[in-house]
Protein backbone atom coordinates (compact mmCIF):
# COMPACT_ATOMS: atom_id res chain seq x y z
CA UNK A 1 0.00 0.00 0.00
CA UNK A 2 2.79 2.67 1.09
CA UNK A 3 4.25 1.58 -2.44
CA UNK A 4 1.80 2.38 -4.33
CA UNK A 5 0.74 6.00 -2.66
CA UNK A 6 4.59 6.68 -3.35
CA UNK A 7 4.34 5.79 -6.40
CA UNK A 8 1.69 7.60 -7.06
CA UNK A 9 2.83 11.20 -5.35
CA UNK A 10 5.74 10.65 -7.39
CA UNK A 11 2.72 10.84 -10.81
CA UNK A 12 1.22 12.99 -9.28
CA UNK A 13 4.78 15.74 -8.99
CA UNK A 14 5.77 15.04 -12.34
CA UNK A 15 2.32 16.26 -13.85
CA UNK A 16 2.57 19.04 -11.95
CA UNK A 17 6.32 20.00 -12.86
CA UNK A 18 6.49 22.93 -15.27
CA UNK A 19 8.15 22.70 -17.99
CA UNK A 20 10.53 25.35 -19.50
CA UNK A 21 13.10 26.59 -21.77
CA UNK A 22 16.67 28.06 -21.26
CA UNK A 23 18.65 29.99 -24.16
CA UNK A 24 21.57 27.64 -25.75
CA UNK A 25 22.95 29.66 -28.41
CA UNK A 26 22.38 32.45 -30.53
CA UNK A 27 23.61 34.70 -33.08
CA UNK A 28 23.58 31.40 -35.30
CA UNK A 29 22.17 32.70 -39.28
CA UNK A 30 18.54 30.77 -39.24
CA UNK A 31 18.78 27.45 -38.13
CA UNK A 32 16.69 24.84 -40.45
CA UNK A 33 17.97 21.44 -38.46
CA UNK A 34 19.90 20.17 -35.31
CA UNK A 35 21.80 17.21 -35.01
CA UNK A 36 24.17 14.58 -32.90
CA UNK A 37 25.92 11.23 -32.86
CA UNK A 38 26.46 8.84 -30.17
CA UNK A 39 30.12 8.88 -31.15
CA UNK A 40 30.55 12.50 -30.45
CA UNK A 41 28.87 12.42 -27.08
CA UNK A 42 29.79 16.12 -25.98
CA UNK A 43 29.41 17.63 -29.57
CA UNK A 44 25.89 19.15 -31.22
CA UNK A 45 25.56 20.26 -34.35
CA UNK A 46 23.43 23.14 -36.19
CA UNK A 47 22.33 23.20 -39.45
CA UNK A 48 22.04 27.29 -40.95
CA UNK A 49 19.67 27.29 -43.65
CA UNK A 50 22.06 29.38 -45.89
CA UNK A 51 24.66 26.45 -45.90
CA UNK A 52 27.08 26.19 -42.97
CA UNK A 53 26.94 23.35 -40.26
CA UNK A 54 28.33 24.38 -37.15
CA UNK A 55 29.34 22.65 -33.88
CA UNK A 56 29.19 23.08 -29.96
CA UNK A 57 31.75 21.58 -27.74
CA UNK A 58 30.30 20.77 -23.99
CA UNK A 59 27.69 23.91 -24.59
CA UNK A 60 30.08 25.93 -26.35
CA UNK A 61 30.67 27.39 -30.18
CA UNK A 62 33.53 24.88 -31.35
CA UNK A 63 33.58 25.96 -34.73
CA UNK A 64 32.47 25.36 -38.58
CA UNK A 65 31.92 21.50 -39.35
CA UNK A 66 31.27 21.58 -43.19
CA UNK A 67 30.50 25.05 -45.57
CA UNK A 68 28.51 24.18 -48.44
CA UNK A 69 26.97 27.24 -49.22
CA UNK A 70 28.52 27.36 -52.45
CA UNK A 71 26.25 24.43 -53.70
CA UNK A 72 22.97 26.05 -52.19
CA UNK A 73 20.05 27.86 -53.17
CA UNK A 74 18.51 29.22 -49.64
CA UNK A 75 15.68 31.57 -48.54
CA UNK A 76 12.35 30.63 -48.11
CA UNK A 77 11.65 27.16 -47.76
CA UNK A 78 14.79 25.90 -49.68
CA UNK A 79 18.17 25.60 -48.83
CA UNK A 80 20.25 23.13 -46.44
CA UNK A 81 17.84 20.89 -44.73
CA UNK A 82 19.34 18.26 -42.15
CA UNK A 83 22.41 16.84 -41.18
CA UNK A 84 21.94 12.60 -40.17
CA UNK A 85 25.17 10.71 -39.29
CA UNK A 86 25.37 7.28 -40.35
CA UNK A 87 25.30 4.54 -37.29
CA UNK A 88 28.39 4.09 -37.34
CA UNK A 89 30.17 7.39 -37.98
CA UNK A 90 32.01 6.27 -35.14
CA UNK A 91 34.72 3.80 -37.27
CA UNK A 92 33.62 5.46 -41.12
CA UNK A 93 33.06 8.85 -40.83
CA UNK A 94 30.10 9.49 -42.93
CA UNK A 95 27.21 12.10 -42.89
CA UNK A 96 24.33 12.54 -45.24
CA UNK A 97 22.91 16.24 -45.66
CA UNK A 98 20.04 17.49 -47.70
CA UNK A 99 20.37 20.39 -49.74
CA UNK A 100 18.47 22.60 -52.52
CA UNK A 101 20.79 23.23 -55.25
CA UNK A 102 21.40 26.34 -57.16
CA UNK A 103 19.26 25.15 -59.74
CA UNK A 104 16.49 24.75 -56.76
CA UNK A 105 16.25 20.72 -57.55
CA UNK A 106 16.62 18.27 -54.15
CA UNK A 107 19.87 16.27 -53.80
CA UNK A 108 21.00 13.88 -50.75
CA UNK A 109 24.69 14.24 -50.72
CA UNK A 110 26.96 11.89 -48.50
CA UNK A 111 30.34 13.14 -46.96
CA UNK A 112 33.21 12.10 -44.97
CA UNK A 113 35.05 13.91 -42.01
CA UNK A 114 38.50 13.69 -41.04
CA UNK A 115 39.87 15.15 -38.04
CA UNK A 116 36.30 16.41 -36.58
CA UNK A 117 35.57 18.24 -39.97
CA UNK A 118 33.71 17.69 -43.15
CA UNK A 119 35.63 17.02 -45.85
CA UNK A 120 33.60 18.95 -49.17
CA UNK A 121 35.34 17.48 -51.78
CA UNK A 122 34.12 13.65 -50.52
CA UNK A 123 30.75 14.28 -51.69
CA UNK A 124 28.80 10.90 -53.00
CA UNK A 125 25.49 11.98 -54.75
CA UNK A 126 22.19 9.67 -53.14
CA UNK A 127 19.42 11.26 -54.55
CA UNK A 128 18.49 13.68 -56.78
CA UNK A 129 14.82 15.14 -57.78
CA UNK A 130 13.85 17.91 -59.39
CA UNK A 131 11.56 20.54 -57.85
CA UNK A 132 9.07 22.03 -60.20
CA UNK A 133 8.24 25.21 -57.16
CA UNK A 134 10.41 26.92 -54.78
CA UNK A 135 8.57 25.77 -52.14
CA UNK A 136 7.60 21.61 -49.84
CA UNK A 137 10.77 20.78 -50.48
CA UNK A 138 10.42 18.40 -47.10
CA UNK A 139 14.01 17.22 -46.49
CA UNK A 140 14.02 16.16 -43.37
CA UNK A 141 17.09 12.81 -43.05
CA UNK A 142 17.12 10.09 -40.14
CA UNK A 143 18.30 6.69 -39.74
CA UNK A 144 16.17 3.87 -38.50
CA UNK A 145 17.51 1.25 -36.17
CA UNK A 146 18.26 -1.11 -39.29
CA UNK A 147 20.42 1.00 -41.23
CA UNK A 148 18.11 2.67 -43.18
CA UNK A 149 18.42 6.22 -44.14
CA UNK A 150 15.13 7.96 -44.54
CA UNK A 151 14.16 11.40 -46.17
CA UNK A 152 11.01 13.40 -46.45
CA UNK A 153 9.54 14.52 -49.93
CA UNK A 154 7.02 17.39 -49.97
CA UNK A 155 4.53 17.41 -52.96
CA UNK A 156 6.56 20.03 -55.04
CA UNK A 157 4.99 23.26 -54.51
CA UNK A 158 2.77 25.72 -55.28
CA UNK A 159 -0.86 25.16 -53.64
CA UNK A 160 -3.36 21.88 -53.56
CA UNK A 161 -0.52 19.68 -54.76
CA UNK A 162 -1.72 20.76 -58.54
CA UNK A 163 -0.62 17.80 -60.32
CA UNK A 164 -1.43 15.03 -57.65
CA UNK A 165 2.54 13.99 -57.22
CA UNK A 166 2.01 12.67 -53.98
CA UNK A 167 -0.21 10.10 -55.21
CA UNK A 168 1.18 9.18 -57.42
CA UNK A 169 3.21 6.31 -57.04
CA UNK A 170 5.69 6.68 -60.00
CA UNK A 171 6.63 10.37 -58.61
CA UNK A 172 9.20 10.75 -55.47
CA UNK A 173 7.82 13.95 -54.40
CA UNK A 174 5.31 13.26 -51.56
CA UNK A 175 6.60 10.11 -50.29
CA UNK A 176 8.62 9.05 -47.85
CA UNK A 177 11.83 6.89 -49.18
CA UNK A 178 14.56 5.15 -48.41
CA UNK A 179 17.93 3.66 -49.00
CA UNK A 180 20.61 1.60 -47.09
CA UNK A 181 23.07 4.40 -48.19
CA UNK A 182 26.49 1.73 -48.01
CA UNK A 183 24.81 -1.66 -49.34
CA UNK A 184 26.17 -2.23 -53.63
CA UNK A 185 23.48 -1.82 -55.65
CA UNK A 186 20.72 -0.85 -53.25
CA UNK A 187 18.00 1.61 -54.36
CA UNK A 188 15.10 4.00 -52.66
CA UNK A 189 12.26 2.24 -51.52
CA UNK A 190 8.77 4.27 -51.39
CA UNK A 191 7.67 3.22 -47.71
CA UNK A 192 5.04 6.02 -47.65
CA UNK A 193 2.74 8.58 -49.86
CA UNK A 194 0.60 11.10 -49.51
CA UNK A 195 2.82 13.49 -47.86
CA UNK A 196 2.49 17.32 -48.18
CA UNK A 197 5.00 18.96 -46.43
CA UNK A 198 6.27 16.23 -43.67
CA UNK A 199 8.29 19.39 -42.09
CA UNK A 200 10.41 17.11 -39.53
CA UNK A 201 10.07 13.22 -38.76
CA UNK A 202 11.43 11.72 -36.20
CA UNK A 203 12.30 7.44 -34.75
CA UNK A 204 11.60 7.18 -30.98
CA UNK A 205 15.64 6.20 -29.61
CA UNK A 206 13.61 3.44 -27.38
CA UNK A 207 11.40 1.96 -29.57
CA UNK A 208 11.62 2.75 -33.37
CA UNK A 209 8.32 4.12 -33.26
CA UNK A 210 8.20 7.17 -36.28
CA UNK A 211 6.48 10.74 -36.24
CA UNK A 212 5.53 12.74 -38.87
CA UNK A 213 4.73 16.46 -38.71
CA UNK A 214 2.94 17.27 -42.14
CA UNK A 215 2.15 20.88 -42.68
CA UNK A 216 -1.31 21.55 -43.58
CA UNK A 217 -3.12 23.73 -46.78
CA UNK A 218 -5.90 26.35 -45.38
CA UNK A 219 -6.84 25.04 -42.27
CA UNK A 220 -5.22 21.96 -40.29
CA UNK A 221 -1.85 20.61 -39.28
CA UNK A 222 -1.38 16.98 -38.61
CA UNK A 223 0.89 14.36 -36.56
CA UNK A 224 1.05 10.85 -38.00
CA UNK A 225 2.36 8.08 -36.10
CA UNK A 226 3.92 5.06 -37.44
CA UNK A 227 4.13 1.88 -34.70
CA UNK A 228 8.04 0.32 -35.52
CA UNK A 229 6.32 -3.29 -36.92
CA UNK A 230 4.70 -1.41 -39.35
CA UNK A 231 7.27 1.14 -40.51
CA UNK A 232 8.03 -0.99 -43.57
CA UNK A 233 4.66 -1.90 -44.54
CA UNK A 234 3.61 0.98 -47.41
CA UNK A 235 1.24 3.36 -46.06
CA UNK A 236 -0.98 6.42 -47.26
CA UNK A 237 -0.90 9.87 -45.34
CA UNK A 238 -3.89 10.63 -47.30
CA UNK A 239 -3.04 14.42 -48.76
CA UNK A 240 -4.49 15.87 -51.22
CA UNK A 241 -7.70 13.65 -50.47
CA UNK A 242 -7.45 14.76 -46.78
CA UNK A 243 -5.96 17.69 -45.01
CA UNK A 244 -5.82 16.31 -41.83
CA UNK A 245 -8.89 14.45 -40.36
CA UNK A 246 -10.72 16.69 -43.29
CA UNK A 247 -11.82 16.15 -46.68
CA UNK A 248 -9.64 17.95 -49.06
CA UNK A 249 -10.72 16.84 -52.53
CA UNK A 250 -12.30 14.33 -54.52
CA UNK A 251 -8.57 13.16 -55.56
CA UNK A 252 -8.54 8.95 -55.43
CA UNK A 253 -6.41 7.59 -52.57
CA UNK A 254 -2.98 5.69 -54.46
CA UNK A 255 -1.52 2.63 -52.89
CA UNK A 256 -0.94 2.07 -49.30
CA UNK A 257 -3.03 1.86 -46.14
CA UNK A 258 -4.42 5.11 -45.37
CA UNK A 259 -3.22 6.03 -42.03
CA UNK A 260 -4.91 8.74 -40.43
CA UNK A 261 -3.48 11.56 -38.48
CA UNK A 262 -3.32 10.71 -34.52
CA UNK A 263 -3.61 14.57 -33.93
CA UNK A 264 -4.68 17.76 -36.22
CA UNK A 265 -5.05 20.94 -34.65
CA UNK A 266 -6.77 24.23 -36.79
CA UNK A 267 -4.79 27.73 -37.81
CA UNK A 268 -6.74 29.20 -35.00
CA UNK A 269 -5.26 31.39 -32.55
CA UNK A 270 -2.04 32.47 -35.12
CA UNK A 271 -1.00 28.58 -35.97
CA UNK A 272 0.12 28.43 -39.42
CA UNK A 273 2.31 25.58 -39.98
CA UNK A 274 3.96 22.55 -37.93
CA UNK A 275 7.32 21.70 -37.19
CA UNK A 276 7.90 17.82 -35.95
CA UNK A 277 10.20 16.85 -32.62
CA UNK A 278 10.84 13.92 -30.95
CA UNK A 279 9.58 11.69 -28.37
CA UNK A 280 11.95 13.15 -25.20
CA UNK A 281 14.15 9.98 -23.80
CA UNK A 282 16.59 12.58 -21.24
CA UNK A 283 16.95 12.40 -18.10
CA UNK A 284 17.25 15.79 -17.02
CA UNK A 285 13.26 16.38 -17.61
CA UNK A 286 11.19 13.70 -15.34
CA UNK A 287 7.67 15.27 -16.72
CA UNK A 288 8.66 15.00 -20.69
CA UNK A 289 9.83 11.58 -20.64
CA UNK A 290 8.15 9.49 -23.24
CA UNK A 291 6.20 12.57 -25.07
CA UNK A 292 6.18 13.76 -28.21
CA UNK A 293 7.24 17.07 -28.71
CA UNK A 294 5.97 19.35 -31.76
CA UNK A 295 5.14 22.98 -32.79
CA UNK A 296 4.11 25.23 -34.56
CA UNK A 297 5.97 28.13 -36.52
CA UNK A 298 4.09 31.14 -36.57
CA UNK A 299 2.17 30.85 -33.20
CA UNK A 300 5.42 29.53 -31.36
CA UNK A 301 3.04 27.22 -29.32
CA UNK A 302 4.71 24.27 -27.96
CA UNK A 303 2.35 21.26 -27.51
CA UNK A 304 3.32 17.60 -26.68
CA UNK A 305 1.44 14.18 -26.19
CA UNK A 306 1.54 9.86 -25.66
CA UNK A 307 1.05 7.24 -27.98
CA UNK A 308 -1.99 4.70 -26.16
CA UNK A 309 -2.92 2.32 -28.00
CA UNK A 310 -1.67 3.75 -31.44
CA UNK A 311 -3.44 6.93 -30.54
CA UNK A 312 -2.98 10.38 -29.25
CA UNK A 313 -3.29 10.73 -24.98
CA UNK A 314 -2.86 13.56 -23.11
CA UNK A 315 -2.12 16.43 -25.16
CA UNK A 316 -1.33 19.24 -23.68
CA UNK A 317 0.05 22.65 -24.76
CA UNK A 318 3.54 24.14 -22.84
CA UNK A 319 3.31 26.55 -20.88
CA UNK A 320 6.28 28.72 -22.80
CA UNK A 321 6.54 29.24 -26.61
CA UNK A 322 9.36 29.33 -28.96
CA UNK A 323 9.20 31.96 -31.43
CA UNK A 324 10.12 31.11 -35.19
CA UNK A 325 10.09 27.29 -34.01
CA UNK A 326 11.94 25.97 -37.59
CA UNK A 327 12.99 22.47 -35.64
CA UNK A 328 13.80 20.37 -32.81
CA UNK A 329 17.01 18.30 -32.07
CA UNK A 330 18.36 15.81 -29.82
CA UNK A 331 22.04 15.62 -27.98
CA UNK A 332 23.82 11.98 -27.69
CA UNK A 333 21.72 11.72 -24.18
CA UNK A 334 18.47 12.31 -25.68
CA UNK A 335 18.28 15.84 -24.85
CA UNK A 336 15.86 18.36 -26.81
CA UNK A 337 16.87 21.23 -28.92
CA UNK A 338 14.94 23.56 -30.30
CA UNK A 339 15.79 25.53 -33.46
CA UNK A 340 14.65 29.12 -34.45
CA UNK A 341 15.03 30.79 -37.66
CA UNK A 342 16.11 34.18 -36.14
CA UNK A 343 19.36 31.94 -35.00
CA UNK A 344 18.85 30.76 -31.50
CA UNK A 345 18.50 27.26 -30.17
CA UNK A 346 16.78 26.81 -26.61
CA UNK A 347 17.01 23.87 -24.47
CA UNK A 348 14.36 21.88 -22.94
CA UNK A 349 13.92 22.20 -19.14
CA UNK A 350 12.22 22.31 -15.87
Amino acid sequence: MLVALLASAALVSQQQQQLSVQPFAQGLRPLTAIASTPAEPKRLYAVEQSGRIVYFVNGRLGGTFIDLRGRITSGGEQGLLSLAFHPNYKRNHRFYVDYTDTHGNTRVMEFRSRSGHGVASSARQLLFVRQPYVNHNGGELQFDWAGFLYVGMGDGGSEGDPQNRAQNPSERLGKLLRIKPLLKGAHWQTVALGLRNPWRFSFDRTNGDLYIADVGQNNWEEIDYRAAGHVSKLANYGWKAFEGRARFSNTALGSGELVSPVYAYSHADGNCSVSGGYVYRGQAVDAAAGRYFFGDYCSGFVWSLRIDNGGAADVRREPFRVASLTSFGEDASGELYFATGNGRIFKLSA
